[in-house]
């Protein structure tokens, strides 16, 4: 017998990263749920499921926009990325105009609509990663030219983390920093100019923080939380303490203690802190490896794209991997101990209906790359 008709017929998309999605925003429902009950019952809704029915409603209009998402070509996102990031762009500026943008705790990020809140830097982390791998491939002859190639892409992300920082949103900037860098650096950036930005980066980011009074507090407060446990260290004093109690395999699901108004954001940033108090370092690595591989994922996608000669769709495969590698990183780096305190969500399972939308649409365009690549293998359209 023919070995081709042997061969079993290749899935129409990638089964393993839809089931490791899956799998975040399952295991992210449940947490969510078992780390808000406190505060949803205790706070002015005085209704346990609050949070579960909220992030439960987020998850499926998540859902129902990465489905629609899915169906536009990848030709028709590259046409439209301009015009994407300049409403992202737009939606920045908007925020921080007086009486329109939300101000919670000292940072006004968000935009109130009717039921919800809106916050712009979410989605511009999306937005970045198209546009970054569009401008890649439009200036691909540029790549090792200053004037050219880098200088225009350097102001434009100025202009974006001076937005960023008015809000200000150090961890969004620090994360979309991250993801065009990696995308010029990935599209063929000239090795030096690249070395050179990186220098400009730390020096930056330096002087942000040293002239930056709360800033330089959330450092000393990292360097040693039990010196202030009530004031600078109390979220990773707290954090510590729930990492303490799980131990291997935890206390069990709905056990922990620093949910109980101990932990500050027990439901969003620091979400990892209850899994691993709850379901031990068992869990922590379960959430680590399922990371890690659709990460692995994402970067494979991206490769066979570029072999194909499909390079925006290799760039934008790519970038969608290191904004989700390095958010996760940050945000499991800050429960933990090893990174300064920031608020950033946990991708695809904290609590937030910006960031989840967002990292659901980002997974589609990743499903969408995957399936053109093997329409094309076929030698079908796409």
């Amino acid at each position: 017998m023919d070995l081709q008709k042997k061969r079993a017929p290749l899935p129409a998309y990638d089964e393993t990263l839809a089931w490791l999605t899956l799998s975040l925003l399952c295991l992210g429902l449940v947490m969510v749920y078992s780390a808000s009950i406190a505060i949803a019952e205790a706070g002015k809704w005085h209704q346990p499921t609050y949070f579960l029915m909220r992030h439960a409603l987020f998850l499926g209009i998540s859902i129902a926009l990465a489905a629609i998402a899915f169906q536009l070509p990848m030709h028709l996102w590259q046409r439209m990325s301009p015009y994407l990031f300049l409403l992202g762009t737009g939606l920045l500026v908007l925020v921080l105009i007086p009486g329109v943008g939300r101000e919670v705790n000292g940072s006004q990020r968000w935009l109130p609509l009717v039921f919800v809140n809106l916050q712009p830097s979410e989605f511009m982390k999306l937005l970045v990663v198209i546009y970054a791998a569009d401008y890649t491939v439009r200036k691909a002859a540029y790549m090792h030219s200053f004037r050219k190639g880098f200088l225009p892409m350097f102001l434009v992300m100025l202009l974006i983390g001076g937005l960023l920082l008015r809000e200000p949103d150090f961890g969004a900037f620090a994360v979309i920093t991250v993801i065009a860098m990696a995308i010029l650096f990935l599209g063929g950036m000239n090795w030096k100019l690249f070395a050179g930005l990186i220098v400009m980066l730390v020096i930056g980011f330096l002087l942000l923080i040293w002239t930056s009074p709360y800033r330089m507090q959330r450092i000393i407060g990292f360097m040693d939380p039990w010196a202030d446990p009530y004031g600078n260290g109390y979220q990773l004093s707290h954090a510590l303490i729930a990492f303490g109690r799980g131990e291997w395999l935890g206390v069990g699901l709905g056990g922990s203690v620093e949910k109980l108004l101990y932990l500050p954001e027990a439901y969003t940033d620091f979400l990892l802190a209850v899994i691993a108090e709850e379901l031990g370092f068992a869990g922590v690595i379960v959430v680590i490896a399922l990371f890690a591989w659709l990460v692995m994922r994402a970067f494979a996608i991206g490769r066979q794209a570029a072999y194909m000669e499909r390079y925006f769709s290799a760039l934008v495969a790519q970038g969608v991997g290191v904004w989700l590698a390095v958010q996760a990183i940050i945000n499991i780096g800050v429960n933990m101990g090893v990174l300064p305190t920031k608020g950033l969500t946990l991708p695809l399972m904290s609590f937030g209906g910006s960031s989840l939308v967002a990292n659901c649409i980002a997974i589609a365009l990743l499903l969408r790359v995957d399936w053109e690549n093997r329409h094309l293998m076929r030698g079908k359209p796409v």
